[in-house]
C-alpha cells in the first residue's frame, strides 16, 4: 500500500502572502520567450487544512498554481526509483535489489516498472549504459527480464512499451577500424553509433530493428563507401558530423526515444548531433536497413530530423540544441507538439522547449526545416550539461526536472510555482495523477 503523505502540502495564509508577493517580481520568473495565456486555476489544487513543515529545499512560491500530483523520480547517483509527492514525501520505493539504474524507469498503467538497468559485466561503459531491460513489480520482483550486452553491442538509456506490448529500446553497437575506416569514417578509431531494437517479451524475439549504421553518409574521401553531399540528402546521417567524440569512438550517444501510435514513428534524442530523429516504424526491417518502403516511402532514412540544421550543412534554420534530452510527445490540446529539455552545453544555460510539429515533415536541402517554438523556459539558474527533461501537468503547468538539482514547476505564463532542490543525479521526473491507473494499482 502507498503510505499515506505525511503532509497534506498546504501553505500558511501568512507565508503564502509573503512568497507570492516576493516571487511575482522576482527574477526567478525571467524568460527568453513564452506563449500562451496563464492557467488561474488549477485543475486539481492542493488543500491547505495543514501547516507547512520547513523541508529543506523545498519552495512554494504560488501555492494556488501548484499541480496536486506525483513525480517518478529516477536517481541514478542514489540508485533510487521513488514516487514522491509535491511536500517532498516519498510515498512508494522500489527495492532494485543491488541492481544499479543504466538511467531510465518508467511506471506503466498496470503498476510495473520498465527500467533499464546495468548488466553485471558489460563490455560497453559509456554513461547511461545499461544492458539489462527488466519488468518490476510493486513487490520489486523482476517479472522478466531480457540481458541485450556483448562485445558487439549494449542497451542503454532508455525504453518504450508499445501498444502491443511490444519494448522499444536503445543499442549501442560496434564497427571495428576496418571497418570505420571503409564507410569513409574521418578518425582512426572504431566506432559506437545507435541502433533502436523492438523486443516481444512474451518470446524474447527481437521482431524489428533500426540501424544508424545502415544511413549514413561522408564527404570525406571520395574512395571510400558513402561519399556525397551532406547538403543534398538531408535524410541521411554525417558520420563525421562529431569531430571529436567524448568518448571513444562514441559518435551519436543517443538517450532517449518516444513513439508515435497514429504515424507509426519514433523520435529518437541524439545528444551529439544535438538533434531529434524521427525514424518511420511503419517499415519492415528490412526496409528499415533501405531507403525505400514504409508508410512515409523513405525506408529507414530519417523521415525528419529538427534540432540543429548544421548538422546536415544547412545554413538555414534555427540552431535550438547543444545537447538535448527526454523527446516527449504531447496529446489532447497540445498533440502535434513535442517537449524537448536542450541542455545548453556551451552556454551554459538550459531550455525547456515545446516545439509545434509541422503536419507535413518535410525536410528538403537549404530551406527552414525546423518546427515552431509554440513555449519555452529558461532563467539564469537553470542549467545542466547532462540528463534532465520536462513533462507537461494536466493544469497547463510543466514540470522540469534540472539533473543535478532536483525539480521545477512552471506555468505556461512563465511563474515558477514551486522548485525542489535535493542532491542526485536526475534522468528524469514523471508525472503521474494520483488517481492514474498505475497509482492504482500500487495502492491495490
Amino acid at each position: 500500500m502507498i503510505m499515506q503523505s505525511k503532509l497534506a502540502f498546504s501553505v500558511l495564509t501568512f507565508i503564502l502572502a509573503i512568497f507570492m508577493v516576493v516571487s511575482c517580481d522576482s527574477a526567478d520568473d525571467a524568460l527568453t520567450s513564452t506563449e500562451g495565456e496563464q492557467v488561474d486555476e488549477p485543475e486539481n489544487p492542493i488543500e491547505t487544512e495543514d501547516p507547512v513543515e520547513n523541508i529543506e529545499g523545498l519552495e512554494v512560491l504560488n501555492a494556488s498554481l501548484v499541480f496536486d500530483g506525483y513525480i517518478l523520480v529516477n536517481d541514478a547517483a542514489s540508485n533510487r526509483v521513488y514516487l514522491m509527492d509535491k511536500g517532498a514525501n516519498i510515498i512508494f520505493e522500489w527495492d532494485l535489489k543491488g541492481k544499479r539504474l543504466g538511467n531510465d524507469a518508467y511506471l506503466l498503467s498496470d503498476g510495473r516498472l520498465l527500467a533499464m538497468l546495468e548488466t553485471e559485466n558489460p563490455f560497453i561503459e559509456f554513461g547511461g549504459f545499461g544492458g539489462l531491460i527488466a519488468l518490476i513489480n510493486k513487490e520489486s520482483e523482476v517479472e522478466w527480464s531480457f540481458e541485450y550486452s556483448n562485445e558487439d553491442h549494449i542497451a542503454h538509456h532508455d525504453a518504450v512499451m508499445m501498444p502491443n506490448g511490444n519494448i522499444l529500446f536503445l543499442s549501442w553497437e560496434k564497427k571495428s577500424l576496418d571497418e570505420a575506416n571503409a564507410a569513409g569514417y574521418a578518425l582512426n578509431t572504431e566506432v559506437i553509433y545507435d541502433a533502436i531494437l523492438e523486443i516481444n517479451p512474451n518470446t524474447n524475439q527481437i521482431v524489428w530493428q533500426w540501424h544508424m549504421w545502415d544511413h549514413i553518409i561522408q564527404d570525406f574521401d571520395n574512395s571510400k563507401d558513402n561519399f556525397a553531399t551532406i547538403a543534398e540528402n538531408p535524410r541521411s546521417i554525417d558520420v563525421n558530423y562529431v569531430v571529436e567524440p567524448d568518448a571513444e569512438g562514441d559518435i551519436s550517444h543517443a538517450n532517449g526515444i518516444d513513439y508515435d501510435e497514429e504515424n507509426d514513428l519514433i523520435y529518437l534524442s541524439v545528444n551529439f548531433y544535438n538533434e531529434i530523429w524521427v525514424i518511420d516504424h511503419s517499415t519492415t526491417t528490412e526496409e528499415a536497413a533501405s531507403s525505400s518502403g514504409g508508410n512515409f516511402g523513405f525506408g529507414g532514412d530519417l523521415v525528419y530530423r529538427f534540432g540543429n540544421p548544421d548538422a546536415y550543412d544547412n545554413p538555414f534554420g534555427e540552431i535550438r540544441f547543444d545537447r538535448n534530452h527526454h523527446p516527449n510527445l504531447l496529446k489532447g490540446e497540445n498533440k502535434g507538439n513535442i517537449l524537448v529539455f536542450a541542455n545548453g552545453l556551451s552556454k551554459q544555460q538550459s531550455t525547456a522547449y515545446e516545439l509545434e510539429l509541422p503536419s507535413t515533415l518535410s525536410l528538403r536541402p537549404n530551406e527552414d526545416n525546423e518546427p515552431i517554438t509554440a513555449w519555452s523556459f529558461t532563467q539564469s539558474n537553470l542549467f545542466f550539461g547532462k540528463v534532465s527533461g520536462v513533462a507537461l501537468l494536466p493544469n497547463g503547468n510543466r514540470l522540469i526536472t534540472e539533473g543535478d538539482f532536483g525539480f521545477w514547476e512552471v506555468t505556461e505564463a512563465g511563474e515558477v510555482v514551486w522548485r525542489y532542490e535535493t542532491p542526485g543525479f536526475f534522468w528524469r521526473g514523471y508525472h503521474f495523477d494520483k488517481n492514474d491507473p498505475a497509482i492504482q494499482h500500487l495502492e491495490q
